[in-house]
């Protein structure tokens, strides 16, 4: 249905708002936001439950800074990044090293399960200084 915007008086302004284009931004944020909210969730893909420690000031990471999450899960099994799937020893120190050639080395989060035993973690912690990475963290999470 045509409508005509013909006013009698031209002094009076329009009191109609087109709110078309609002709605468009409304859900085109909407896309947005759920899409990187599923890209924060990218952590909790590796299976590690994590020990408790008592809530402490935090340092704030340089926002250059590259992080790369290896985790070791209760059954013991390695995971870098990511992954779903596990790495063998051998394969965890090759990707150690590759880390380690970069010119500006990443920063290793070590995730290691409450329930590991702590050998595992240990062997971890070699592995990553055998690679020559000097710079690492290791992941908790905080008493409620």
């Amino acid at each position: 249905m045509a409508r005509i915007f013909r006013r009698k008086h031209t002094a009076q302004p329009i009191a109609e708002l087109n709110v078309t284009n609002l709605i468009d931004l409304g859900f085109t944020l909407l896309i947005i936001f759920m899409i990187c909210a599923s890209y924060s969730q990218d952590e909790q893909t590796v299976p590690v439950n994590l020990p408790t420690v008592a809530r402490t000031p935090q340092q704030k990471p340089d926002k250059d800074d590259k992080f790369v999450a290896i985790g070791v899960d209760a059954g013991g099994r390695y995971y870098v990044e990511n992954e779903t799937n596990s790495v063998t020893l051998a394969e965890l120190r090759r990707r150690l090293k590759d880390y380690a050639a970069e010119t500006k080395q990443p920063v290793v989060r070590i995730r290691g399960d409450a329930d590991v035993p702590y050998q595992k973690v240990a062997q971890l912690f070699n592995e990553v200084e055998r690679a020559g990475l000097v710079r690492f963290t290791i992941d908790s999470q905080t008493e409620r």
